[in-house]
């Protein structure tokens, strides 16, 4: 699987470079994801622009991998869908459980006010 890291302050930008995402590309992009886990700089953006085509089961593992990331205090965010995608999305009833905008610009805008969420509840 092709894919482009662009690391930034409060995120890394993950842009797939594949036109499909297939359950069979789940288990090298989790070792590629959650990695990233061990990082200083947790939080993470999936740019999706370049997938035409997903499967099910790839999206279901991508609701998973999004859980994982919440659960150890890290923002995920998927942006710049395909609107065929979101309505295949939507249809299956997995848009509603992902965290999605429409611009890496409003993913950031996102990571930065779970960030302040998170440093709020810590304070507490």
């Amino acid at each position: 699987m092709k894919f482009k890291i662009d690391t930034r302050e409060k995120f890394h930008a993950i842009t797939i470079q594949e036109i499909s995402l297939a359950a069979n590309m789940t288990e090298e992009l989790d070792k590629c994801l959650l990695s990233l886990l061990q990082n200083d700089v947790k939080n993470l953006v999936l740019v999706l622009k370049d997938i035409e085509t997903i499967d099910i089961a790839a999206a279901e593992h991508l609701v998973a991998t999004q859980q994982t990331f919440y659960e150890n205090n890290a923002s995920f965010v998927i942006c710049e869908l395909n609107k065929s995608i979101e309505k295949k999305l939507d249809d299956e009833g997995l848009l509603e459980l992902m965290n999605i905008t429409p611009t890496e610009s409003e993913a950031y805008d996102i990571v930065q006010m779970e960030e302040i969420e998170r440093e709020l509840l810590d304070e507490e």
